[in-house]
């Protein structure tokens, strides 16, 4: 009993010293461990179809095609020019279908993410490969989100794509012009963008085409089979690969894709997200500099939200504020012409017209009504 009695202050000292060793190593710990902009995604592996199918969604903007030097040839309002472009997208795209199809691939969907302003998807359809077909649906949707199903499609493929704000790629943007998508502390393209998409349901994002600059922007996601169709020396200005070189390469790496989905990775965003939206011109965010409870800073909107999906309306939305500053270019042009001024009066008296004409019950804006014949929805619009 003695004894006992004399080791007892040794034994308190020693778990004292215990404890407070445990205390400093957490400490340390929650110092070293990283936070989520060091982390701003999980990766894992796909989860491999077992039922004998490969089924494959071809994600394609216009930006980032083989053979293209001028920013005309993906806007629809330049005839000519976009005609160009539609025929440059579907050899692309049939390149890719077909070295997904001598991958392995069972199906192959495609489906336009451009939204280059014709009313009819930016693909010509007589000109697909036969062997794939093109997304519709009998109601608009978000090609991004909408499409984002489990156990639709193993594995997704992005062509024409295009480096992101601030890269200087070839007509690099996030989404729209002037604005930079920020998820937990990362600039992101939008490739990134669909893979953080499609890893909700554990779909990988598996081949690319674009510019070097996207190439340069992706280089986290190592296992990408990229195909550099042209040097970017400014956002208008390329060095072009010959087509033929660049079209030999996509079968070649959209097969080997498929043949090596199984050490393909899905990003899986960690949540809660810190998202942001930054602009820079023709976008403006200032207008919300002053709004009570808008964590705003330098044409930068920051935000928390639960999961991919909220942040993603977050940003939209927040794009959509940003945007409202493109008409203040149409402003400039009018102001420069002879009857300028004459105009700028003419937009302002319509405009208090409106305003009285509403609020005396004269005039209300017209309902979208159905139409008479059903249509399809491609995507983007």
């Amino acid at each position: 009993m003695m004894q006992k009695k004399r080791n007892g202050p040794l034994v308190v000292f020693v778990a004292l010293v215990i404890v407070a060793m445990g205390v400093s190593l957490a400490v340390w710990m929650i110092g070293k461990m990283p936070t989520r902009s060091e982390v701003p995604h999980l990766y894992t592996r796909p989860a491999m179809n077992t039922e004998g199918e490969l089924r494959v969604l071809v994600y394609h903007d216009m930006e980032g095609l083989s053979g293209q030097d001028d920013w005309r040839t993906f806007d629809f309002s330049y005839p000519e020019f976009y005609q160009k472009g539609q025929e440059l997208l579907v050899n692309d795209v049939n390149a890719v279908i077909d070295g997904l199809f001598a991958g392995g691939a069972t199906e192959v969907h495609v489906v336009d993410a451009h939204g280059s302003g014709n009313p009819q998807p930016d693909i010509l359809s007589d000109k697909l490969d036969p062997r794939a077909r093109q997304v519709f649906r009998d109601q608009p949707f978000r090609q991004y989100v909408d499409l984002t199903e489990p156990n639709v499609y193993d594995a997704v493929a992005v062509v024409g794509m295009h480096a992101k704000t601030g890269s200087k790629g070839f007509a690099s943007h996030t989404f729209t012009l002037g604005t930079e998508i920020i998820i937990n502390g990362r600039s992101i393209t939008e490739t990134e963008l669909i893979a953080y998409s499609w890893g909700r349901v554990d779909v990988p994002v598996v081949f690319a085409s674009g510019d070097d600059r996207l190439l340069d922007d992706l280089k986290d996601m190592n296992w990408l089979e990229y195909v550099v169709v042209k040097e970017a020396t400014s956002a208008s200005t390329v060095n072009l690969r010959p087509v033929d070189e660049v079209h030999a390469e996509m079968r070649e790496k959209a097969r080997r894709a498929l043949e090596n989905l199984s050490r393909s990775k899905v990003m899986k965003i960690v949540e809660p997200v810190e998202a942001a939206l930054r602009v820079v011109p023709p976008a403006d965010l200032s207008v919300l500099r002053d709004v009570p409870g808008v964590n705003y800073s330098d044409n930068r909107i920051d935000f928390t939200a639960k999961n991919f999906q909220e942040a993603y309306d977050g940003v939209i939305g927040t794009i959509r504020v940003a945007t409202r500053a493109y008409p203040q270019i149409l402003r400039e042009i009018v102001s420069e012409q002879p009857n300028g001024e004459q105009l700028l009066l003419q937009y302002n008296e319509r405009l208090y017209d409106r305003w009285l004409d509403y609020e005396s019950g004269r005039w209300q804006p017209e309902q979208q009504s159905s139409p008479s014949t059903p249509r399809k929805y491609f995507g983007a619009r």
